[in-house]
């Protein structure tokens, strides 16, 4: 192992509120609502709208229902360590296993949409080719960042998500302040009510970045900032997705919603002209950029980090970077896990691909949230309310209301996903193969490899 490196090292606390907004905000406004926006318009039509706004609301329930939980028991680990602690063990390594691996399973396919989203900049180059070696580059590059270190990694995500944010409010005033064209909106559901119900789980995959938040607890400077910023991410990107779907569904038909150019860039170029065009689709490259650095690289290179710290991977993943003090192993894991996805992708077909990985991801982080909220509730049970408020310091609002409603909206999104055999299929793939995994994990716990009784408060 390299002198550089140092294993089990723990993280530094070095993120404030508007880095941990940042890394919520920038996860969730990302390739979903920019690129896969265009299959909700295409099967819901103009009332998209309301499955972006019903998936926004609930993903703000589930966010808030694990507000208590990780101020109180912050932790790089997230749903792994409070599953486990309330639900038991194999609950608990499914919960921090299927988030993390939802991540770096759509690493590669969030990487091809910004290759294609890139390729607006380069149409010399034939579409799949230029889609492909794009993602590559971008992954590679946004695999170093994260490598430098976290606080480089803070700082580029609020600047991105900054401009991003910036962009797309001017998209909103703009769009309206021109005024729409309400012809558009009819028929407003020309699919019924079937077509909003398939556009509901693309919503969900557009708006599910957010509890990125959720894994900041070991390198935030004040717990309590985590709270705060998964109400105020939760608040920005509602308000800013549900203008921005009003001016896109003003402005175009929704028959030209296509994977070949962002909604977004075709809606720009009727308010604004071909500059504001270019202008979209640098917000969407941005976009799908902030998603790979917070989302698809940072997220489960912690939790793979502190499994590994637990004993449920092997030692040399928990190694940290002694000049960076980042999990530098695992990082390298997810790189390469993305750029084998890049290559499925290359042969599979670019956007069948990511359109299947990403439906994917919603099943496994509907589950992982599902256990999540479960945990919290228990936690609440546990602590009680003037605990929760004297020495957690964030009590969460109108319980339980919130975190039944996060529940149930779960279990109904999870029932939309499953929309095809192909979908049964996947899913059934990975919880099989976890089963297998966690029999070797609980047979090296039962010849005493593995410690059962690990602390892993400070992880």
């Amino acid at each position: 192992m390299s002198s550089n490196v140092n294993s089990g090292a723990p993280l530094t606390r070095t993120l404030g509120f508007w880095a941990i907004w940042a890394v919520g905000t920038g996860a969730v406004v990302g390739d979903g609502i920019f690129l896969y926006s265009s299959a909700a318009i295409g099967h819901a039509g103009p009332a998209a709208m309301l499955a972006f706004l019903f998936a926004g609301l609930s993903q703000m329930a589930i966010m808030v229902s694990m507000g208590e939980i990780s101020v109180g028991m912050p932790s790089s680990g997230g749903p792994t360590l409070w599953v486990e602690k309330y639900l038991g063990r194999f609950w608990g390594m499914l919960s921090g296993m299927t988030f993390s691996i939802g991540w770096v399973v759509i690493g590669g396919s969030v990487s091809v949409a910004l290759g294609r989203l890139f390729f607006y900049w380069t149409p010399g180059i034939d579409l799949e080719v230029g889609t492909i070696l794009w993602a590559a580059i971008w992954f590679t590059i946004f695999t170093v960042l994260n490598i430098v270190g976290v606080s480089w990694m803070g700082q580029a995500q609020l600047a991105l998500t900054g401009l991003l944010i910036a962009i797309m409010v001017g998209f909103g005033l703009g769009g309206v302040m021109r005024g729409l064209n309400y012809d558009l909106f009819t028929p407003f559901a020309p699919y019924g009510f079937g077509g909003i119900t398939r556009a509901v789980p693309i919503a969900v995959y557009a708006y599910m970045g957010a509890s990125c938040i959720c894994f900041t607890g070991s390198e935030c400077k004040k717990p309590v900032d985590l709270g705060r910023a998964l109400v105020w991410s939760s608040i920005t990107f509602i308000v800013v997705y549900s203008v921005a779907m009003l001016v896109i569904i003003g402005n175009i038909h929704y028959s030209e919603a296509s994977y070949s150019m962002s909604p977004f860039v075709l809606a720009a170029e009727v308010v604004f002209g071909p500059a504001g065009g270019w202008v979209l689709n640098l917000a969407a490259t941005l976009a799908a950029a902030t998603c790979i650095i917070s989302g698809n690289i940072y997220t489960p290179s912690r939790t793979l980090y502190a499994m590994s710290i637990k004993g449920y991977l092997p030692k040399f993943i928990g190694s940290v970077n002694k000049v960076t003090k980042t999990p530098i192993n695992s990082i390298l894991i997810i790189w390469a896990a993305g750029m084998l996805g890049i290559g499925i992708a290359a042969n599979a077909g670019a956007m069948d691909f990511y359109e299947f990985l990403s439906n994917q991801a919603v099943l496994a982080w509907i589950l992982s949230w599902t256990l999540s909220i479960i945990a919290g509730m228990k936690y609440r049970k546990e602590m009680g309310v003037d605990r929760i408020r004297k020495e957690v310091g964030w009590k969460q609002p109108m319980y339980p209301v919130i975190p039944i409603v996060a529940i149930l909206a779960c279990v109904y999104c999870a029932y939309l996903s499953f929309y095809d055999i192909w979908q049964v299929v996947g899913v059934a793939v990975w919880l099989g193969l976890y089963g297998l995994y966690y029999l070797n994990v609980n047979s090296k716990i039962k010849k005493g490899l593995i410690d059962p009784d690990i602390n892993f408060d400070q992880i």
